[in-house]
């Protein structure tokens, strides 16, 4: 479910070019230590997920080492688990009135709303080491940057298993995850300065959940940055996010998209993440 009018496409880079990179024909030493750091993007939230599975295809294959990238979706958007009942997630009716996409992961997990203008998502695509090898540790490991990036923020955050990092018993990043022989994509939200009362508006959130968390609200469930700590700038948040993973995942080096993964990413847009067969395909 694409907002007709459609955001630019083309990528927001707000990191120099890096070296050319690698031909998948070029056989791959992966350095366990180091992770490929991605330009930052905004995209229509269709765009970004068939970027991501594509990353993803890129990895198994073995054309591409572990990468990580930061990007926001434009419009705003909402995206599904991939096992979320539609209907029991999100109101669509609000979301079309709203403006605001609709499409579904590949990835699990919950419902998530994407603010264009106050939240920011994270991908991990990487190999899967044997001291990752359960869910949660490797949540734990790729969430530990979240929770590194908060400190430098002066919030005291926190992870809270399976998959949520927390400010006290708020949360403020959700993430989600997909294993594909051997390798893992890992999608987190970490909520920025997110209007929380058209979060509350979106996503159809049953009251039997919010009582199994002690509050009458969702709005009570959730923080953001700019609630913890009041107006911080996006460049700050972002000098967080790359020092924080860098701390959890090794060195990050500068990258390109690799070729390729644009136009792979729109084949899987069009044949899934704009197809309402598999948006409702729950």
């Amino acid at each position: 479910m694409r907002n007709p009018a459609g955001p630019p496409t083309t990528s927001h880079a707000i990191y120099p070019k890096a070296n050319t990179w690698p031909s998948s024909s070029m056989p791959m030493s992966i350095d366990v230590n180091a992770m490929d750091l991605l330009p930052f993007r905004r995209d229509r939230g269709s765009l970004a997920m068939g970027i991501d599975e594509a990353l993803l295809e890129a990895r198994v294959e073995g054309s591409i080492g572990d990468m990580v990238r930061f990007y926001q979706f434009y419009p705003s958007a909402v995206t599904l688990g991939r096992f979320q009942r539609i209907d029991a997630s999100v109101r669509r009716d609000v979301c079309e009135r709203e403006g605001i996409d609709i499409t579904r992961r590949t990835t699990g997990g919950g419902t998530v709303f994407h603010d264009a203008a106050g939240e920011i998502t994270y991908a991990v695509i990487m190999g899967i080491p044997p001291d990752l090898d359960t869910i949660t540790r490797s949540y734990e490991r790729i969430c530990s940057g979240l929770v590194a990036a908060l400190d430098s923020l002066g919030i005291m955050a926190t992870f809270s298993p399976i998959n949520d990092v927390v400010v006290g018993t708020k949360k403020i990043s959700g993430s989600a995850q997909t294993r594909r022989k051997g390798m893992l994509l890992q999608h987190g939200t970490l909520l920025y300065k997110t209007d929380i009362e058209q979060l509350a508006r979106v996503l159809n959130v049953s009251s039997e959940k919010l009582s199994d968390k002690h509050v009458t609200s969702l709005a009570e469930r959730v923080t953001t940055i700019e609630r913890e700590r009041g107006t911080t700038s996006f460049e700050d948040v972002m000098d967080a996010l790359r020092s924080g993973f860098s701390s959890a995942l090794g060195d990050l080096a500068k990258c390109e998209l690799p070729p390729g993964v644009i136009e792979r990413a729109h084949e899987l847009e069009n044949a899934k993440y704009t197809n309402l067969a598999y948006i409702l395909s729950r």
